[in-house]
């Protein structure tokens, strides 16, 4: 199993005497020994980016991480305002892999829970689902060209039902 870091909030901390939010170095490692996982994984770190910064060429360089690596169980750690259109992207050109794309909407380090359970949720389903990319957030796994970002309600949902 191979885990992308690509940012998001997820891994985001706080700075208590600004108030902003900034990327440090990635909240893995901690986060699956505090969930004592015992799954093998490799995490590479690709960026730390705000998913609203994120460009083409940023989304190509994930697809590109995701061609490349030896597993075909990826992944992805992503902010969660563009994550459906990086799965578009991955969905549209690579066929012969599960990749499942996740992340939170609260920072890890401000003791959120979310994203401790999505990643969890991710790793079970980049295991069991067939080939093809998902997006798995709250506790649903969304083929890539069925899924949104609710920004009034703070979820994501299909698209269609």
């Amino acid at each position: 199993m191979h885990i992308l870091v690509a940012g998001g909030t997820l891994d985001k901390e706080y700075n208590e005497l600004t108030g902003e939010l900034f990327f440090k170095d990635t909240h893995l490692p901690e986060m699956l020994r505090l969930s004592r996982s015992s799954l093998q994984v490799e995490i590479q770190m690709l960026m730390m980016v705000d998913s609203l910064l994120m460009t083409a060429a940023d989304r190509e360089q994930v697809a590109q991480s995701c061609r490349t690596v030896s597993s075909d169980r990826i992944v992805v750690t992503h902010g969660t305002d563009t994550m459906a259109e990086t799965a578009a992207v991955l969905g549209r050109s690579i066929h012969h892999k599960t990749i499942v794309l996740t992340g939170a909407m609260i920072p890890y380090k401000l003791d959120s829970m979310d994203g401790v359970f999505n990643l969890g949720t991710a790793l079970a389903y980049a295991q069991c689902l067939p080939f093809g990319v998902y997006v798995a957030m709250n506790g649903h796994a969304f083929p890539w060209d069925n899924v949104r970002k609710n920004k009034s309600l703070g979820v994501f949902e299909p698209i269609r039902e």
